[in-house]
């Protein structure tokens, strides 16, 4: 028998669980038939790599050799199929087919519509999920060309090699509620004013949800319920007054919602782009950069209550007459 790679995951694998129950089950394989393997992958070793006793197995002398030669090995095979998969798919010498990622919300749909014109010639596709880190694995497999994602306040993020992230713009987050609110006339409102009320947010992977407990606990209060859904359920939930939102300040215009700033701005959601260093060219990064911050600013512009608050901000009230 030759020895293959699946064989060195196998030894790894073991080493790991400690136990040969252990391992089979995270591998997904019978007891017997993964002692079985074993057994055929020391037979081709010329010795055992693990001693079996009551409380699991025991690295052998041959199998720390084995098992070094593993920790160079498997991740270099990992490496090398990234690497292949970004190079087979990157697209040479013009770019005539773009992959975009994003979280859900308007800004992908506006980075879609801006790059259509400001590179004609290629054909754009879109893959959406909740997840940054999964954007992030997507583009370090070379699945994608850029992601839109996002992260709370200042946090980092999605770390991996290779990845370059540049800040699009940042965003207060609004309160969502109906248009029927007893609030809904007001132009501000203080977190603590809504401390009895539940409340609605679309699902991620980053640490909004604490920070959000965070910002109502120095207003002085525990949030009642919070309903994790997607955005047209988080939607209907405002509109029938179930729940507030809470959301990005550029989020549209929705019949019978409106969206209103928090006093102090307690909380923020900064925007990003991604790419792999490898499998990009600089000048069409700055390009689709520079177009999702155009198409950021087109949103933006869309939101009556977000175009009031940067009014506000940029023209203060002049200082009273004496």
């Amino acid at each position: 028998m030759e020895l293959e790679l699946r064989h060195l995951k196998t030894i790894r694998a073991i080493a790991d669980a400690g136990s040969l129950t252990r391992a089979a089950t995270d591998l997904g394989l019978a007891q017997p038939a993964l002692s079985a393997q074993l057994k055929r992958i020391e037979r081709a070793l010329g010795g055992a790599l693990f001693e079996r006793g009551r409380h699991g197995v025991r690295v052998t002398a041959l199998g720390e050799l084995v098992l070094e030669r593993t920790r160079v090995v498997l991740p270099a095979v990992t490496e090398l199929q990234q690497e292949a998969a970004r190079f087979a798919r990157t697209p040479r010498p013009a770019a005539a087919h773009l992959r975009l990622g994003g979280t859900h919300g308007p800004l992908l749909g506006a980075l879609v519509d801006r790059l259509a014109g400001a590179v004609s010639e290629a054909r754009v596709t879109t893959c959406t999920s909740w997840s940054d880190r999964e954007l992030a694995r997507l583009l370090v497999e070379g699945r994608l060309d850029f992601a839109l994602a996002g992260t709370c306040g200042s946090a980092p993020p999605p770390a991996a090699d290779g990845l370059v992230w540049r800040e699009v713009a940042v965003d207060p987050v609004f309160v969502m509620l109906s248009d029927g609110h007893p609030l809904a006339d007001r132009a501000e409102l203080d977190l603590a004013e809504l401390a009895d009320a539940e409340w609605a947010c679309v699902p991620g992977d980053g640490c909004f949800g604490d920070c959000f407990t965070a910002a109502c606990a120095r207003s002085g209060f525990t949030p009642r319920r919070m309903y994790e859904t997607d955005t047209a359920a988080l939607v209907h939930l405002v509109q029938v007054g179930r729940a507030l939102g809470m959301c990005r300040a550029a989020f549209p215009t929705t019949p019978g919602v409106i969206t209103r700033p928090l006093t102090g701005t307690p909380l923020t959601w900064r925007h990003l782009l991604g790419w792999h260093s490898v499998s990009q060219r600089d000048a069409l990064a700055t390009t689709v950069l520079a177009q999702a911050r155009m198409a950021h600013a087109g949103v933006a512009a869309r939101s009556d209550s977000y175009t009031a608050w940067l009014s506000a901000r940029r023209d203060p009230a002049p200082p009273a007459l004496p």
